[in-house]
Order: C-alpha cells, then structure tokens, then sequence
C-alpha cells in the first residue's frame, strides 16, 4: 500500500519529529506526519500517517491513550521530568500503598490542567518550551482533560509506577507532579511509555531497527489500512454513478436511518474514499476524499 498507517514504537531518547523524518527518508514518503508527540524521555507506540492516511490523523488524535510512567518523589523539576534541572525538594513521608491508592482515586474523571511551559504549544508562533529555555514564563489557558483510570502498579519508598487511561491532550508530566503534591510531597516523571492509541491497544508496534531490516530485505512497511481506525462510522457503499459525483464533490442520497453523523464511503469495488455527512435526510456531502485515480 502506498498509503496507510505505520505503529511505530518510538525509542526513547528520540523526539516525535526525528522518528517520523527517519521513517519518511527510509520509505521515501513526502506525505507523513505523526499522531500525538510523544517527549524525546518517552517510548512507546506513534501512528505515523503516510500518504494519504493523512487525512484521518484527526480521528486517530482524539482517541485516548494509555500510559505507564514512574515518578520518582522528593523533588520538582523545571521540565517535570528527569531531563530538567532540580528546582524544589520536599521530604517523601512513609507511604503504605492504601494511602497511594485512596489519594490516586480522586483523580479520574474530567477536569482542567494547565499545560507546562516545556510544551510544544506555541505562543505567538513560538514553542513554549524555547520561551522557558529563555527564561519567559507566561500564562496559559487551563484545557479540559479526563481520566479514565489511574492505577497502581508498584510502590517503593521514594517512587511509584503508575497506568493510566486518558484523554488526548493530558500532560502526564503535569499529573504526576500533582499525584506528588496530593502525597504530601513533590515529585517528577523518571520513565514514561504510551502503551497505546486507542483504537490500536490490540495492534503490534514496530521498532526502527525492525523496519530497517525489512526495508533491506525489499519489504514494505507493516502498514494498517486508511480506513482502519474509522470502523465506528456508518458505511455507504456507492454505485458506479453516485461514485463519480462524490468525486466531483456533489452530493447523492445514502439509504440511511437515525441522526446525522460523519460516513466512510467507498465505490462498488470496496475501494474507500474518503470521509462524507449525512444529514437527517439521508444525504451524504463529501467532506475529506482520499486522493485518488478517478472513476471511470
């Protein structure tokens, strides 16, 4: 496939960007982008985007992620984790694990955060981590999160491994320093690995040494086909007619009953193309069509 969507398991030590130009160059893709940065600390699985799966990256970023992270206490760092320089200290009180686990049960649900200054968010087209690397603080706006879970997994004196199931744009650095402060203490993350995107929990990853090798055998990428992560939208299967006036961006009517929602379409042979609206009448506008060859 030309097109489609490569589970990449990002090292650590590796920022998003340079795991995607890496994959880029050894595929010869011009068209790619990643889904959902992940900290150059972190490991874990990155959707990377080819061709023209492009366009679903927005239906795979609003899916919730699954982290493992440890957060070692006693000490906030200036970036929240283990590559910032120290900037407060604090005592670790005796922690017995039904106290972790009562003060880790008030967190899941919805609630605000507000973002780091070591972020990739810009301000005025600037990155706000290059303001903090200067020395600039400025005000940012609190964003809505929800947590799904947030579980234990191991308790030692001075750090803990957590899991936790969460909505797109939660800052785990930011949670684990307020897991700290809930504790009595201060604390920041040491180790942080996406285990998932959703709807990929089920999904292999695939490293950087192993797509290499299988480049030099001659072998394409692993990749999930376009309409992979859509299978919660309704299906129209068009004919050969209505399939030329969706490619020619016109409308035609679906055999569809219910709400208004957002479709996959595909033509008679099964090929899918692109994402379409059904209004409460049954029409369907094209919205986001793949490009592709035209229909006959």
């Amino acid at each position: 496939m030309d097109s489609g969507i490569l589970l990449l398991d990002k090292p650590r030590g590796l920022s998003s960007n340079a795991a995607l130009q890496r994959v880029r160059l050894l595929y010869h893709k011009s068209k790619a982008g990643h889904v959902g940065s992940l900290d150059p600390l972190a490991s874990g699985m990155l959707p990377i985007c080819l061709g023209e799966a492009t366009k679903v990256a927005g239906d795979i970023l609003a899916g919730r992620k699954r982290y493992r992270f440890t957060v070692s206490l006693g000490a906030r760092t200036v970036t929240g984790d283990a590559e910032g320089s120290v900037s407060e200290t604090a005592a670790v009180p005796s922690l017995e694990r039904a106290q972790v686990e009562a003060a880790l049960a008030r967190f899941p649900g919805r609630c605000v955060q507000i973002p780091p200054m070591y972020s990739a968010l810009k301000r005025a087209g600037r990155p706000l981590y290059r303001l903090a690397r200067a020395g600039v603080t400025v005000e940012r706006t609190p964003r809505p999160i929800e947590l799904s879970e947030l579980t234990l997994v191991a308790l030692a004196p001075a750090t803990l491994e957590l899991e936790t199931l969460c909505s797109k744009g939660t800052y785990v650095r930011v949670l684990a320093e307020d897991i700290a402060v809930a504790l009595g203490t201060l604390g920041h993350v040491t180790a942080l690995r996406r285990l998932y995107v959703e709807p990929f929990e089920r999904e292999p990853m695939h490293s950087l040494e192993s797509l290499t090798a299988a480049r030099a055998r001659g072998e394409g990428p692993a990749l999930l086909a376009v309409d992979w992560p859509l299978a919660n939208l309704p299906a129209v299967h068009l004919t050969a007619l209505e399939t030329r006036r969706v490619c020619h961006g016109q409308r035609v009517m679906a055999r569809l009953s219910g709400a208004p929602s957002r479709v996959r379409l595909y033509d008679e042979s099964g090929r899918f193309l692109g994402i379409g609206a059904a209004d409460a009448t049954g029409t369907v506008h094209p919205r986001r069509l793949l490009n592709l060859a035209p229909p006959p």
